[in-house]
Formats: structure tokens, C-alpha cells, sequence
């Protein structure tokens, strides 16, 4: 029986260990390459584009001619509040121009988004019943996402940002 040195077993694995990882990261890319093919992003126009009339795109002055005076008003955000179950956060580049928009709804608002309304179908909750989806839609240039809390008094926030 041949016995090899501890030293020259180890060269022999390292080479097979360096194509394994080689070989996995190749597989792993391929598949995060189908999985945002099938899911991570979407080719067809998103069912959500707007809230309140306010789109990815719209300046700082007509945000506000919309939506009103902001509780909280800067140059690159500011923060509105309709009634105490739901808020508003908007986003601005240096062109004064919308690059995020990020709706919050506290339980018992009306009109709290839904993901049908978001998405166009529901979301699979997870066994604590909070709910999550995050869509990226390349053509329209930005992603949407739509969170709730889990608990009795789950908190809904939906979110578009701009794709940069």
C-alpha cells in the first residue's frame, strides 16, 4: 500500500477544491441569472406608478402643489402626513426631480395599499404573517416594493425608488 505525504495529498486537494468553488460559482451565477429573469424583475409595464398623482420624475414644486405644504420640507426630502395612519416620504436628486417615494399606512388607515393594488396579485405571507416583494422594472427605471409587519397592528409601506 502506497502512503503518500500529508504535504502531496494537500497539493492534490487544493487544485480540486479551487475548481469546485470555480464550478459552484459558475452555477450560482447562472442561477441568480434565470431566478431575475423569472422573478426579480419585470419586463411588463408595473401596475403601480403614481401615488397621489405624484410619479418618479415630477419636481420638487409640483410635488408639493399636489400633496400641500410638507410637515417636514428640505431640498433632497420631504415628509408629509395625512392624517395620523398615513405618511409620505419623498425623495429628491439635485435637479429637484422625484427619485423615491415611500408610503407608510399604520393599521385602520383608509385606502391602505394592498399587494394586488401594488403587483397585481397577492403575496404569499410568511408563517408570522408579515408580507414582503420586491419588484424591479428596468424599462420604467426604478423598483417597487411593498412590505407589511407582522402583528396585530401591522404597518404597510410601499416604495418606489428610482433605478440608478
Amino acid at each position: 500500500m502506497t502512503h503518500l505525504s500529508r504535504p502531496f495529498r494537500m497539493s492534490l486537494l487544493k487544485p480540486t477544491l479551487l475548481v469546485a468553488a470555480g464550478l459552484s460559482l459558475v452555477s450560482f451565477s447562472a442561477a441568480q441569472t434565470a431566478r431575475n429573469r423569472a422573478g426579480g424583475q419585470a419586463e411588463e409595464p408595473p401596475l403601480f406608478h403614481e401615488y397621489r398623482g405624484i410619479q418618479i420624475g415630477a419636481l420638487t414644486d409640483d410635488v408639493r402643489k399636489k400633496l400641500g405644504s410638507p410637515a417636514d420640507k428640505g431640498d433632497v426630502q420631504d415628509f408629509f402626513i395625512f392624517g395620523e395612519k398615513e405618511t409620505a416620504q419623498v425623495l429628491y436628486d439635485k435637479d429637484h426631480k422625484v427619485v423615491a417615494i415611500s408610503v407608510d399606512f399604520v393599521n385602520g388607515a383608509s385606502g391602505i395599499l394592498t399587494p394586488q393594488q401594488v403587483f397585481g396579485s397577492e403575496i404569499e405571507a410568511k408563517p408570522d404573517g408579515s408580507k414582503y416583494k420586491l419588484v424591479r422594472y428596468p424599462k420604467a427605471g426604478y423598483w417597487l416594493s411593498y412590505n407589511r409587519t407582522a402583528g396585530d397592528t401591522p404597518l404597510v409601506s410601499v416604495t418606489l425608488q428610482k433605478i440608478q
